[in-house]
């Protein structure tokens, strides 16, 4: 199964790491990731700590747990290769609007930030 077929299928829920130039991690909840092609993906950001990471630092990890009562997943390993500002491929993209508890979310500016797809992991263990 290609893995744009496998997120698109999935349930679950995701997180994305990133670390700011002098490595200050943060982790954010994510929607599952937008397959621009089979090897790169897309995630819709605000301005928020995530994308301001992405500034001084261009990598990313992507870790994806399937629901269920056991740890199967994916983790991606991710580079930032460009970013689109309040572009119409945004709202293309965008599955479903979800609720935000505030309005100030809906007036921000938003970013599709393209990622090149560097490795791919299970969530557990080291795929070999």
């Amino acid at each position: 199964m290609k893995l744009s077929e496998y997120f698109e299928n999935t349930a679950g829920k995701g997180v994305l790491a990133t670390a700011d130039a002098s490595g200050y991690v943060n982790a954010a909840v994510y929607a599952r990731p937008h397959f621009l092609d089979e090897g790169s993906v897309a995630f819709i950001m605000a301005e928020r700590l995530t994308h301001d990471n992405l500034k001084s630092n261009p990598h990313a990890t992507y870790i994806f747990m399937e629901q269920g009562e056991k740890y199967i997943g994916k983790r991606l390993y991710l580079t930032k290769i460009r970013e689109e500002q309040n572009s119409e491929l945004i709202d293309q993209l965008r599955r479903r609007r979800h609720y935000i508890p505030h309005d100030e979310y809906y007036k921000e500016n938003k970013y599709l930030v393209t990622f090149r797809l560097d490795k791919v992991l299970p969530l557990v263990g080291s795929g070999e």
